[in-house]
């Protein structure tokens, strides 16, 4: 699981910067969006129907995305603890923003606390969709997989045992112990191939 504020030291973080960043990478997030739905419209409104037919959606993503990460950055600064509990506010603020649309009050809070419990779930289970964060911290995935190889290899005569031989497992003394078991079983005698024929 993620760590749930463990750390003792907490370094404040520039909310301001984050929620910009926050609304430039969803703002263009929503430019892609508006350009999808301008080009499945039937009438043709042009290039610049981007902007004049779906702005409102490019502004709702801009908006949910800088929302979204000044307040949990603010609310980490303000309780100096970096935890699940900054995502589930600033997905309460986030999706109030998608409730404004709607209009009515009602929907503001609804849409603020599905996306707060969301969020914060998914935080609070490791905040990845890529599985299990690496073992050491700063460890590219390279040298993870490196890391992963050394610790978990099993020696040779585990994994014979298990698979057994044959099948292009060929372990020392293989062709003697094949050579005794053919000759047993068939009563076939095999002799090897010598490579220096006179």
């Amino acid at each position: 699981m993620a760590p749930h504020g463990d750390d003792d030291n907490y370094h404040p973080v520039d909310a301001l910067k984050a929620g910009i960043q926050g609304a430039m990478i969803t703002g263009a997030a929503g430019v892609f969006a508006a350009g999808i739905q301008n080009a499945t419209r039937r009438q043709n409104f042009g290039a610049l129907g981007i902007f004049t037919r779906s702005g409102g959606t490019i502004f709702t993503f801009t908006a949910v995305g800088g929302v979204y990460e000044f307040a949990r950055s603010a609310a980490a600064n303000l309780r100096e603890k970096k935890d699940h509990y900054n995502a589930g506010i600033g997905g309460f603020f986030a999706g109030s923003i998608l409730g404004v649309r709607a209009g009515r009050m009602p929907a503001v809070l609804g849409y603020g606390a599905f996306t707060s419990v969301l969020l914060a779930a998914f935080e609070y289970a490791g905040g990845s969709l890529k599985g299990k964060k690496p073992e050491i911290e700063g460890m590219d995935e390279f040298e993870r997989k490196q890391h992963l190889r050394t610790n978990r290899r099993r020696p040779l005569e585990e994994t014979l045992a298990e698979v057994g031989e044959g099948r292009g497992i060929r372990p020392p003394g293989y062709e003697e112990r094949r050579r005794e078991r053919l000759r047993e079983k068939y009563g076939v005698e095999i002799n090897p191939v010598s490579a220096q024929a006179s």
